[in-house]
């Protein structure tokens, strides 16, 4: 239940200072394929005719412009040295994505202090192009930056396999979320899986140990099989979802795009580092 602020018409809300739909992709270990399902989940947002950005949150290893074939001239880095604004860090990508690239193999930016977290976060509220969704594809595991960029978004969507590995990692994730950071919820994707009711099961259980062990809501957002074209279209560095749009790979991440799209959009600040707290701010006072 959300508190209407008086005023608060859609429009009378500029594009470039509505708010933004912000989304964390997490996953509590590596290899579950979680850039691929920020990317092509930022993809098909987009050709649903959203306006979608997607930031590089694995801040010293980022590879989304590999993965889509894109050789950015300026990085994070960059912006955090301040070689560049955020403005001119942004690529265009595929269907007109725009992507915030990250450095690659630089321990620097992965131990970036805290505080510069915080200051990445806040320089997007600089940012004026319209938007309407940000997708940030955290770096795998329990990071100071995945907890930042967590909090910091609207939503948390965390990616397991049904592998023993990846089921308790993403727990260890969940949990840290939860009681150190009292995040209230989660949403799971389940990914490379076999049929509808293996994804089913990789959410029963990680869902039953949350429910009986923590304070956190674990929602079902929905799966993505296994399916060679994902593979394919890796290799070709481009998103399956506009690589092979019959696979079922890319049916399975347009069903979560439409699910993304049905969630109400955030209804001013909550007091925390947000992405784009200004719009969230501005959203309750009329133009």
């Amino acid at each position: 239940m959300h508190d209407h602020v008086p005023g608060q018409a859609a429009g009378l809300v500029n594009e470039a200072t509505k708010p933004v739909r912000v989304i964390a992709v997490a996953s509590g270990k590596g290899g579950v394929g979680k850039t691929n399902v920020s990317v092509n989940l930022a993809l098909a947002l987009q050709l649903a005719e959203q306006q979608v950005m997607l930031l590089d949150a694995d801040l010293g290893m980022g590879n989304v412009d590999v993965l889509l074939g894109l050789q950015p001239q300026f990085n994070l880095m960059h912006v955090v040295n301040g070689r560049c604004t955020l403005d001119e860090a942004i690529l265009d990508g595929p269907l007109g994505l725009s992507i915030v690239p990250a450095a690659s193999g630089k321990q620097r930016m992965a131990d970036l202090a805290h505080a510069e977290h915080i200051g990445l976060v806040n320089a997007f509220s600089s940012l004026t192009r319209p938007l309407d969704t940000l997708i940030i594809d955290t770096a795998a595991g329990i990071s100071d930056s995945v907890v930042t960029f967590s909090r910091a978004a609207q939503e948390v969507l965390v990616v397991a396999t049904n592998e023993p590995a990846s089921l308790t990692d993403a727990y260890a994730l969940i949990k840290v979320l939860s009681r150190d950071y009292r995040v209230p919820r989660v949403f799971l994707v389940a990914n490379m899986v076999k049929s509808a009711p293996e994804g089913f099961d990789v959410y029963e259980s990680l869902k039953r140990v949350a429910a009986r062990f923590l304070e956190i809501k674990v929602d079902y957002l929905g799966y993505v099989p296994q399916d060679d074209y994902l593979r394919r279209a890796v290799q070709r560095q481009r998103g399956v979802v506009e690589a092979y749009p019959g696979a079922p790979a890319s049916a399975a991440f347009r069903d979560l795009a439409a699910k993304v799209m049905q969630w109400p959009l955030p209804e001013g600040a909550r007091g925390d580092t947000e992405f784009f707290v200004e719009r969230l701010v501005g959203s309750g006072v009329a133009a």
